[in-house]
């Protein structure tokens, strides 16, 4: 067999099995009924009851409980909400921060020193402190090296609030009081719930 003969039967297996891949993926995302009941005529069933992050401008889950509160220089406010342990060894920090300046805000100042951290608008800076046991817990980071804190905090237009949080190791179970601190603000100490 002649070189083109070969490449133009390589193409054609391609191309064959191209389409064969298309077909399936096409038949997989299919909008047959399979079984789906509709409470009326025009309205699906809803898919989960868990509720969603509506976007940037969503309050944190427990908004209307303020645990701490800490202010910073243009109007900056971040209202803490929970600090929670979890029994999978770690402690959950969750609250707000509001925009009440005149100018745009990004926690460029709040992100960490790490030069692998992909996140440049983050508050992977944040620490929890145990005073008493004289420790400082560090936020996490998964395999990727992204922080699990809120990230991608940049442009909060003035009298804007987005809800924030980060995750750290949970400090011994005898330790309930915490201080929480940000870059460029003055802690808050906070109590640790189960």
């Amino acid at each position: 067999m002649s070189i083109r003969r070969t490449t133009k039967a390589a193409r054609g297996a391609v191309a064959m099995a191209s389409a064969v891949g298309l077909a399936l993926v096409v038949a997989g995302c299919g909008g047959g009924d399979g079984g789906s009941q509709t409470t009326d005529d025009k309205k699906p069933p809803a898919r989960s009851t868990a509720p969603k992050d509506t976007g940037p401008g969503a309050p944190a889950a427990d908004s209307d409980k303020a645990i701490g509160e800490m202010k910073g220089a243009d109007g900056i406010v971040v209202t803490l909400h929970s600090v929670v342990r979890d029994s999978g060894g770690f402690v959950t920090v969750k609250g707000t921060v509001t925009n009440h300046g005149t100018r745009a805000f990004n926690a460029i100042d709040w992100r960490s020193n790490e030069t692998e951290l992909r996140s440049r608008s983050s508050i992977s800076g944040a620490t929890l402190v145990d005073k008493a046991g004289k420790k400082r817990y560090l936020v996490l980071r998964d395999t990727n090296g992204e922080c699990l804190c809120t990230t991608g905090l940049s442009g909060l237009l003035p009298g804007a609030s987005r809800p924030i949080f980060a995750q750290f190791p949970a400090p011994p179970a005898k330790v309930t009081e915490v201080d929480f601190q940000l870059p460029t603000l003055p802690p808050a100490s906070v109590q640790i719930t189960d």
